[in-house]
């Protein structure tokens, strides 16, 4: 286990250095929300009313009492002594059977961290003697609370409590009304209840919803019933990435071939008279290198043309090079 927080227990004069663990954890099973449509993540922004998605660094906190409102910024925060206290402390100390478990918050462990624990034993022994709780305040992330400590298999527990302001009164009129229960009615019930009477054992119980629902989750992977995780993150796959890859070779044979046609169709004398005469041809053949790639698109539908053309470029890459170097120093002769 990790520790979530570290500090001390006040008991009196003495000092009681602890680690704080939480001690409960969940079992459900982790799902998270897909589009129907494409099993795209869904993700959540946070935007504000203005329609500025904001970074949670941005976010600060704010009170509205109806007609106006207050923000508080983290140095405002930083003003309230309780804020970095780091100490639980002893308040006083109660019979067991006095905290209603209603009030019962989460449990955490709480760990001597000290070279010696003396004194968190001497804490645990004397809750264990006199049968009481003690209760506590301590803060804990940015909240003041109320708590009580209690032994559990040679372990202190910290245990938070609600508020008293916390709990509802139950205010039903249904009960107000009398009602007459028979003695025969009673003795029936209490047998019942003595025949179902027995010691209690959390183990013997177990939640069948989460178990049915792995059940058919690992049920549905069985059969193939999934997709790839990394595609509901919007990643591309091995295919669509070659038919990527084949759409630039394609470009670049497309490209060639245009080079190749115009130096054909431009060979002579490299006078400044003839690059002159080539101005009107390289414009033309720019024209032609456009339609070069709609002229190959058919030959893109058959898979044999998509090899043919992706092998050639590799053969002929060490001759052509040179060509290509050309190209541009022709142009500029003509500007």
């Amino acid at each position: 286990m990790r520790s979530i927080w570290k500090g001390s227990i006040a008991f009196g004069l003495v000092n009681v250095p602890i680690k704080v663990y939480a001690a409960t954890e969940t079992h459900d099973v982790s799902l998270h929300q897909v589009h129907d449509e494409d099993k795209g993540r869904i993700r959540y922004k946070r935007v504000c009313e203005f329609g500025h998605e904001v970074e949670y660094a941005d976010i600060q906190r704010a009170y509205d009492d109806g007609d106006k409102t207050v923000v508080l910024t983290a140095d405002d925060f930083k003003q309230l002594p309780e804020e970095q206290s780091h100490e639980v402390e002893v308040l006083e100390f109660v019979p067991v059977d006095q905290v209603d478990p209603m009030m019962f918050e989460k449990t955490y462990y709480l760990e001597p961290d000290s070279r010696s624990p003396k004194a968190y034993v001497l804490l645990r022994e004397t809750l264990a003697k006199t049968d009481r709780l003690a209760i506590v305040q301590f803060t804990l992330r940015q909240k003041t609370r109320l708590g009580v400590l209690r032994v559990h298999d040679d372990v202190i527990l910290l245990q938070g409590l609600l508020w008293g302001d916390e709990v509802r009164a139950a205010d039903f009129s249904a009960l107000d009304s009398s009602v007459k229960v028979s003695a025969n009615e009673l003795k029936m019930s209490s047998s019942l209840v003595e025949s179902m009477s027995t010691d209690f054992d959390p183990d013997r119980y177990t939640d069948s919803y989460q178990e049915e629902l792995q059940q058919l989750i690992d049920a549905k992977l069985d059969a193939g019933d999934d997709i790839d995780t990394e595609e509901t993150f919007g990643a591309k796959d091995d295919e669509d990435d070659e038919g990527e890859g084949g759409d630039v070779l394609d470009l670049m044979a497309a490209l060639r071939a245009s080079v190749d046609k115009k130096r054909t169709g431009g060979s002579g004398s490299r006078s400044a008279s003839s690059s002159r005469s080539s101005s009107g041809s390289d414009s033309s053949t720019s024209g032609s290198t456009k339609k070069a790639p709609a002229a190959k698109a058919p030959a893109k539908k058959t898979a044999p043309a998509k090899a043919t053309e992706k092998k050639a470029p590799a053969k002929k890459a060490p001759a052509k090079k040179p060509a290509a170097k050309k190209a541009p120093a022709e142009k500029k002769q003509a500007s």
